[in-house]
């Protein structure tokens, strides 16, 4: 089954569904979903003015932020199921101590509230020195929820195939700006990018599986490619005609600060996902295949999807 899975709907008598995240890339396209499943929904927010006109009538919004431990308490009630799409990187230089933080916060009042089960995106990434920071403060993150004792859920993804996912995005911007590209060596890293939809999907289904111990999925898509080659195949799908001249000299931060030019993102912002781009992101444990009938689709029908979005949104 493909990203056309729509999970079954959700248990009245199980309680609040808290939605960290919901004006986020991820957070903001699974919000109407839970509310399409009739799921009684609580959205997290620092400014809910901000929030209020994108969600439904029946959605609660609770003032409140991960980096204040008190107001969690007062979010966390009556919740069964709590969703972590929470990242730092853009707002802290330290980012990795304010995630680190914020998730030690969400964690201790998750398991105060007696909320049963948390579900949490982090990324793919072997182990080990070599890590990038970004990485190893995504899955510290996810060590830390699982500390809590509440059940944890734990997604792990590369790259994110759909409009508004930075990663992705920066990919369009440099193969939109620049027809001859002077590569540094991490283009040839291999990686297994995934729809945004089979991600959605993914998320859904994690909140009907029965309950257990935490567990890690590693989901992917149906392709192992480069970065080169998720360039190479959004330039072919637009039409575009670019070269790639891959080179050893350009190391990862001056590779953050030339995209910095051509990208819309910050030049922090970038060049922490650029240091992540040394790292291949390949899934290794296939038991998502296992225990979810999701079947993800592969780069070339992901990078349509994108751009179909792309072209209904400017309609």
């Amino acid at each position: 089954m493909n990203s056309s899975f729509v999970a079954e709907k959700c248990d009245p008598d199980r309680g609040i569904v808290l939605l960290t995240g919901a004006t986020g890339y991820v957070g903001g396209r699974l919000l109407p979903l839970l509310e399409a499943k009739s799921a009684a929904v609580r959205c997290l927010a620092r400014n809910p003015d901000k929030l209020r006109p994108m969600v439904g009538p029946a959605t609660e919004i609770a003032q409140g932020d991960v980096l204040d431990r008190d107001s969690l308490d007062r979010a966390m009630h009556g919740v069964h199921t709590a969703f972590y799409f929470v990242h730092l990187m853009a707002e802290s230089e330290d980012f990795e101590g304010a995630d680190r933080q914020a998730a030690q916060n969400f964690a201790e009042a998750a398991r105060l509230a007696g909320v049963q089960r948390i579900i949490y995106l982090g990324g793919l990434g072997k182990e080990g020195p070599d890590l990038s920071p970004h990485l190893r403060s995504r899955h510290e993150v996810g060590q830390i929820l699982w500390d809590s004792g509440v059940e944890c859920i734990e997604f792990r993804a590369s790259v994110v195939i759909g409009v508004g996912s930075l990663s992705f995005d920066l990919v369009c911007s440099l193969t939109n700006h620049l027809p001859v590209m002077i590569c540094p060596r991490w283009l040839a890293t291999p990686t297994q990018p995934i729809a945004v939809d089979d991600v959605l999907a993914y998320l859904l289904s994690a909140l009907n599986l029965p309950p257990g111990p935490s567990r890690i999925f590693e989901i992917g898509g149906e392709d192992v490619v480069t970065y080169g080659g998720i360039i190479q195949e959004y330039a072919r799908q637009r039409g575009l005609r670019r070269w790639l001249i891959s080179v050893p000299v350009l190391t990862p931060y001056l590779s953050s600060l030339w995209l910095a030019l051509v990208t819309p993102a910050s030049a922090e912002v970038g060049r922490h996902l650029i240091e992540g781009l040394r790292n291949p992101t390949v899934v290794q444990d296939k038991s998502a295949l296992d225990e979810f009938p999701i079947r993800p689709v592969g780069i070339k029908e992901s990078v349509a999807r994108a751009l179909a979005d792309t072209r209904q949104a400017s309609s």
